[in-house]
């Protein structure tokens, strides 16, 4: 048999491993549901595994990744740069959801903001970071639609910088998009820009010098850190886009993104992301097995490994750390440590 018969079956092997580690309750479950995915190869392109990739439904908080690339543009114009003070707003401090509670008397750089926004979530960073560097909210939203029209998003608008509801909770005055053009976004990420840097921090600490102390933020993605090579992009989840993950791994010097929307649990019940994290490990598996023999190997944009400074009593539970509303963390029981 071939070499790459045996890689696939490696893969395979390995994404069962992982389904046995989880809680017998949680690897016995029934399947969950989803309203479509897509995997990718990064470097061509090519479509590996799919199904329903075009269907239209919100990205919730994968809407941040639009927003980091116009940001991005941002900072490569010169406009801003990762050291530019943004002075928070009353309105910046309103916005809810997923937060790092910003005051109005604070001021943070335009990078740290960016970390609280691809590791926590952070709405109100979101929402600052588009007013800052556009002018206004409006504008920015302008301009990421711009880029989703650049990039051949066809099916994709967006009304926001951060992706929750709209105040009327009609999904048609919502960010809306599907599995297959967020995979072109998420490609021209890894591609082009250093989003590797921001969405592979584990945890980091937020305001180090605030009065109160630090708010010490844990990546949302599950599969940091816990699935072979899994360094991005990013999770989201409200009541009507479901569980969502735009996901990427790199193994082999072969990479792929998988693209999974409107994740819920067996039945439709909330399960906090697990039916979304499995069904997204599966597809990796699937994804890389996929990989025509000879495909090329990736060249994306280089990046400095990140900076991740914590405080030496910052651990999982202190305050910050808790399950947000809008994006509910789940706990999986990978087995008992390697002494």
């Amino acid at each position: 048999m071939s070499p790459a018969f045996f890689r696939r079956l490696a893969v395979v092997l390995a994404t069962f491993s992982f389904a046995f580690s989880l809680p017998a309750s949680a690897a016995g479950a029934k399947a969950g549901q989803w309203k479509g995915y897509v995997g990718i190869d990064a470097m061509t392109g090519q479509t590996l595994v799919h199904e329903n990739a075009d269907v239209l439904t919100p990205p919730a908080s994968m809407t941040k990744l639009m927003t980091f690339a116009v940001l991005y543009d941002k900072l490569q114009s010169g406009s801003i740069a990762l050291n530019t003070l943004v002075q928070v707003t009353a309105e910046d401090s309103k916005i809810g959801g997923t937060q790092v509670y910003l005051d109005p008397s604070e001021s943070f750089t335009v990078e740290e903001m960016i970390y609280a926004m691809m590791i926590q979530s952070a709405n109100d960073c979101s929402y600052a970071l588009a007013r800052t560097s556009a002018g206004s909210v409006e504008v920015f939203v302008q301009l990421m639609n711009a880029k989703a029209k650049e990039l051949g998003m066809t099916r994709t608008t967006f009304r926001s910088p951060h992706g929750l509801p709209p105040k009327s909770r009609k999904l048609a005055d919502g960010d809306l998009s599907t599995p297959r053009d967020f995979a072109l976004l998420c490609r021209h990420l890894v591609l082009k820009t250093d989003v590797l840097k921001y969405t592979s921090a584990k945890q980091r600490d937020f305001g180090p010098l605030r009065a109160k102390g630090p708010q010490h933020m844990i990546n949302h993605n599950k599969l940091m850190g816990k699935v072979d090579g899994v360094d991005g992009l990013k999770t989201g989840y409200t009541a009507s886009a479901g569980y969502c993950l735009s996901a990427t791994a790199l193994r082999n010097n072969r990479r792929v993104i998988v693209v999974i929307m409107g994740a819920l649990g067996a039945e439709g019940k909330i399960d906090l992301g697990a039916s979304r994290d499995r069904k997204t490990i599966e597809l990796l598996a699937s994804s890389f097995a996929a990989l025509p023999a000879g495909s090329p190997a990736f060249v994306g944009a280089p990046w400095a490994a990140p900076v991740s400074p914590l405080s030496p009593s910052a651990e999982p539970g202190a305050p910050g750390a808790a399950p947000s509303a809008d994006e509910p963390m789940v706990k999986f029981n990978f087995g008992p440590k390697k002494k």
